[in-house]
């Protein structure tokens, strides 16, 4: 049960520190700015990673779980508890956005900028590089090790720098999730949940072409 609580508390953070400091920066008509909300979203992953890591695997994302499992480094039976948790954690956090900031429309939801194939494109790409990240620093499904936190957080930050004002940068289906079904706006929700889990799974299956054939077995 810990590591499930684990997950939601994880969740929960990361949704109300990323998302809220785009609410925030809304509200306060650019105080935060955008390098301020890409370093939000990195330094709360990492500081997550080192909090949880070595309780529930620091997922904090249905796409790295369902990759992780993809990859057989995580139990499937364990899968739909874990994704109820992160999605769980995600909706709480964007309802209490939702009570503080109850004028703000959208409370972070991720939102395409471009066309919605491109945005596909790019979320997939965006996912793949985090993933690729994480299973390369990962010992099975446990995110844990003085490096990882850093590398992991690192590669959100800049992500979300580059990317957040084409694509919101979300990477994480239920970071889009939580405040899409929240605020209503559940038009391109379905792009956010897809592309990151095609993204996560195509690095898992670019393991083995830099890795040895045992590289994505066991380990759960």
């Amino acid at each position: 049960m810990k590591k499930y609580i684990a997950e939601l508390i994880g969740t929960f953070t990361l949704v109300f520190c990323g998302c809220g400091a785009i609410v925030t920066n809304e509200f306060s008509q650019g105080t935060v700015t955008h390098s301020g909300i890409a370093l939000t979203f990195g330094l709360v992953v990492m500081s997550l990673i080192y909090a949880f890591g070595e309780i529930s695997g620091a997922h904090f994302n249905p796409a790295v779980t369902i990759a992780f499992t993809y990859a057989k480094k995580f139990p499937l039976k364990e899968v739909p508890k874990y994704l109820f948790a992160q999605c769980l954690g995600a909706i709480i956090a964007a309802l209490l956005l939702l009570v503080l900031f109850p004028e703000n429309e959208f409370l972070g939801t991720t939102l395409p900028q471009i066309t919605i194939w491109r945005v596909f494109l790019f979320e997939v790409i965006l996912t793949f590089f985090l993933m690729l990240i994480i299973i390369n620093v990962s010992t099975g499904s446990k995110e844990s090790g003085i490096m990882a936190g850093i590398a992991i957080g690192g590669v959100v930050w800049f992500e979300a720098q580059f990317a957040g004002p084409i694509t919101g940068a979300s990477m994480n289906p239920a970071r889009s999730i939580g405040p899409a079904l929240v605020s209503g706006h559940l038009e391109h929700l379905w792009l956010y949940i897809l592309a990151p889990i095609i993204g996560a799974i195509l690095a898992v299956m670019s393991c083995k072409l830099v890795k040895d054939d045992q590289c994505c077995k066991g380990n759960c």
